[in-house]
């Protein structure tokens, strides 16, 4: 494991375009920090955002996984150019020559993704952490420490969409290409969640079986925090006079079926490789 992750490190690190890729997402990541300094003045009152409770446990750990899951196209990048780099530069070959056995090779590539997932979310959960001990109303541990299932769903969120760009880009062998394939798998999906709103009367892809999707099912990880603000809803409740929209927690069944897409992308990409000619 270490042999293969030692490896895939050093062809990343060696590729400049990777490392600037790399390192500004997790600058990005900590730009979420930057939040509790904005302040602003509205009809001659003044708001600061850090006062305002977004900050609280355990609100916290949604809002900034929430966020930080909007910057994952940065490594998404990385890993369609690394397989790609793969094929353009003839590493693939090279590494199969030197006795990597394609299981090594895929395997190694989970490990990157592994990586990359966990990285990210020990980093959004001590930033997380440290804010919510600076600004929040509650430091009690039993508070402090629930809801942690947004953490865990940030962390299942990214191995998924890290898995099908990788699976993408095994598929594709062209970078431009495969994101590319993303952008518009995203959008068919939208698109089938609009004709299912319009035939069924119900636009929510969560009760519908767009849920199922692989996009889709991973944003129903993590729904928008915003609605979860007490100010929010106060003022919804005065504009429509019904505050009916709320935000559920992670169901059990959202995981298995991320999970299970985690793995079939996996699986597809080992047969693949397995199947083609290199």
């Amino acid at each position: 494991m270490k042999r293969l992750l030692s490896i895939e490190f050093q062809k990343l690190w060696s590729n400049r375009a990777s490392r600037i890729l790399i390192l500004s997402y997790f600058i990005l990541l900590s730009f979420i920090a930057l939040i509790a300094s904005i302040k602003f003045t509205l009809f001659g009152v003044e708001f600061h955002l850090a006062n305002m409770g977004i900050f609280n446990f355990p609100y916290i750990w949604h809002l900034n996984t929430f966020i930080a899951a909007l910057g994952k196209m940065f490594l998404a990048v990385v890993i369609v150019s690394m397989m790609a780099n793969e094929y353009t530069y003839g590493t693939l070959k090279q590494n199969l020559i030197d006795g990597l056995s394609k299981e090594e090779f895929i395997r190694s590539k989970f490990l990157m993704v592994f990586a990359f997932s966990l990285a990210s979310t020990v980093f959004v959960f001590l930033m997380s952490l440290m804010l919510g001990y600076g600004f929040s109303s509650y430091d009690e541990a039993s508070i402090v420490f629930s809801e942690l299932e947004y953490v865990a769903g940030f962390f299942l969120k990214l191995m998924a969409f890290f898995s099908f760009c990788l699976f993408v880009g095994i598929l594709i062998k062209r970078s431009a290409f495969a994101l590319g394939f993303v952008a518009v798998w995203y959008l068919l999906e939208k698109l089938a969640q609009l004709l299912t709103g319009i035939s069924t009367g119900e636009f929510d892809s969560e009760h519908t079986w767009v849920q199922f999707l692989p996009m889709e099912s991973m944003s129903n990880l993590l729904w928008e925090p915003m609605s979860r603000l007490s100010a929010y809803k106060t003022l919804e409740a005065q504009v429509s006079g019904n505050a009916t929209y709320d935000i559920y927690g992670i169901h059990w069944y959202e995981y298995v079926v991320v999970a299970a897409w985690t793995v079939f992308f996996m699986l597809m990409s080992y047969r693949i490789l397995k199947k083609r000619d290199l």
